[in-house]
């Protein structure tokens, strides 16, 4: 029986879950319920999993707290989607709670369950239930009376995950559009899996092994000097290198521990490893003959190389003169294709992320492009509900003053950067965007990808659906018909403006037939098109 978890099993168990979530994220985004291609649950939490893993592979240390601290930072800048966002909150939570103990035992584990689940409501501005937020939630408060009574972990873990199974059985009595499609809730099943990635990994069942491929990009100028001017102040100020070769007789396996424990008190960024035949030391310290005389101990140095990196940065922020910021307000906004990207480039905005509904950027995405954008103060135009927690968690990885304008779609994107003012202030600027917004309605036209009923419409696939950002409303097997069909169930005496924003699978002569004989519906309305080149999305309708 294992009644304490250290280091070296909590690793373990990160990577389990992340890979059992790789292995089942496609089920888990096909219990997305709405008929659109928004099949992104399971994706989405794991690409923010597979961040938190990927920053521990970086940790050099076997630490509780160090491993948590590193986990729970890689989820935050992973984050992607609501469910993304929402899991990084989970683990946020329970890293700062097992971070704080040397080995875990069921109680510290169940109160790091409630704790993440505190921080997670407290991310959702409206925390709704029958979702991801009442599994963890229900999970962590039988956990912490599970803990009173288990003190072994495969009885702890077997029980919380009968529990989490059965909430998430409950789940569409709580969430009507759950139970009119028959599913449970996908971010619910997904944090189940990750668990059951832990359960699975204490009790040896599986193997699991979990490997990124290389997703590092060269790094240019401006990156570095990026990186430079978010470090602050440089705690330990030398780098040094070097190899231990012809050991001493006397020096043993343990040895070379020691001298890993040895420069771990000294400084930071730790690598020390190797054997009796060689051992290969990087270190950051303010004592770089500290880190040689230890090693000296255990045999001869070899390629010794030692670099001031307070110097080094202080060169680097000459240069980053340059990139100083030239103006007081800057925008970003999200877009999923090429000419939305001109129009919103046409409008002033600085830097696009390409991105939407089924490709949701992350907060480490957003962070980066904000932090090219040459202002201290950076509005963002998430243009989707989906990404909306994910741009306000963004402001924890930029330095910038982040201000977040709630756009649920392109046309609202596009209201608030026609709205904006470069003379005007933070204050004003948020007001008259958030003004602009509400007088927009936005509109899309789709196919269905499953079989459903929803909203009062029996849908099959392939069929052609037109709808708002809370329903469908309207449904037809032509995209012309049905954007017709959507376009006056939206309809109201104040709009004065249609634009159809046509996609990539649409022709201009189409959009501009389709706009003409709308135009003839609707005489006192000015029609236009626009090339969107947004993929999935034959048309994205703006009313005002």
């Amino acid at each position: 029986m294992i009644k304490t978890i250290n280091g070296a099993t909590l690793r373990k168990m990160f990577v389990a879950g992340a890979g059992l979530l790789e292995q089942n994220k496609k089920y888990v985004d096909s219990l997305n319920v709405f008929p659109v291609p928004d099949g992104d649950t399971g994706t989405n939490m794991f690409l923010t999993i597979k961040s938190a893993v990927k920053e521990l592979s970086q940790c050099i240390t076997n630490e509780v707290s160090g491993l948590a601290e590193a986990f729970a930072k890689g989820a935050l800048k992973g984050a992607r989607g609501n469910s993304g966002v929402i899991t990084s909150q989970i683990f946020k939570g329970f890293c700062n709670e097992i971070g704080k103990v040397t080995e875990v035992t069921t109680k510290t584990f169940a109160k790091a369950m409630q704790e993440g689940a505190n921080i997670a409501y407290k991310a959702v501005t409206k925390p709704k239930e029958g979702t991801i937020l009442t599994v963890i939630r229900v999970m962590a408060e039988n956990a912490v009376n599970m803990a009173k009574k288990y003190d072994d972990f495969e009885t702890f873990l077997k029980k919380v995950l009968e529990v989490g199974e059965e909430i998430l059985r409950q789940t569409p009595e709580m969430l009507p559009v759950l139970k009119k499609a028959g599913v449970v809730d996908a971010g619910g099943r997904g944090i189940i899996v990750i668990f059951t990635g832990f359960y699975k990994l204490i009790i040896g069942e599986e193997d699991f092994e979990f490997q990124f491929e290389d997703e590092k990009k060269p790094q240019s100028l401006d990156d570095v000097i990026a990186d430079i001017n978010n470090l602050g102040d440089i705690e330990f100020g030398y780098c040094t290198e070097y190899m231990i070769i012809n050991m001493k007789k006397k020096t043993t396996e343990a040895d070379i521990d020691k001298l890993r424990e040895k420069l771990c008190n000294l400084g930071d960024s730790v690598i020390c490893i190797g054997d009796l035949n060689l051992v290969k030391v990087h270190v950051h310290s303010n004592e770089p003959n500290k880190a040689l005389e230890y090693a000296l101990e255990l045999g001869e140095l070899y390629n010794l190389k030692i670099e001031n990196m307070r110097e080094q940065n202080r060169e680097l922020k000459k240069k980053a003169n340059v990139m100083e910021e030239t103006k007081e307000h800057g925008m970003v906004a999200v877009a999923p294709g090429e000419g939305l990207s001109a129009i919103y480039k046409d409008l002033g905005v600085d830097e696009i992320i390409v991105g939407g509904q089924t490709m949701n950027p992350s907060a480490a995405d957003i962070a980066a492009a904000a932090d090219k954008v040459p202002a201290r103060n950076v509005f963002v135009f998430p243009n989707n509900k989906n990404i909306i927690l994910a741009a306000e968690q963004a402001g924890d990885l930029t330095n910038k003053n982040l201000i977040i304008i709630p756009t649920r779609s392109i046309p609202e994107g596009i209201s608030a950067s026609i709205a904006f003012n470069p003379d005007g202030s933070v204050e004003e600027n948020t007001e008259a965007m958030n003004d602009a917004i509400k007088g927009v309605r936005s509109g899309s036209v789709t196919y269905a990808v499953r079989d459903t009923h929803v909203d009062g419409f029996d849908l099959h696939v392939g069929d052609i659906i037109g709808l708002d950002d809370k329903a469908i409303l309207a449904k037809g097997k032509l995209v012309g018909e049905t954007t017709e069909k959507l376009i006056a169930s939206m309809m109201s005496d104040e709009i004065m403006n249609i634009t159809l924003f046509y996609g990539e699978d649409i022709r201009e002569d189409e959009a501009n037939a389709l706009a003409e004989k709308i135009a003839g519906i609707y005489p006192d309305c000015e029609v236009t098109t626009a090339y969107g080149g947004q993929p999935v999305y034959y048309y994205l309708v703006s009313l005002e």
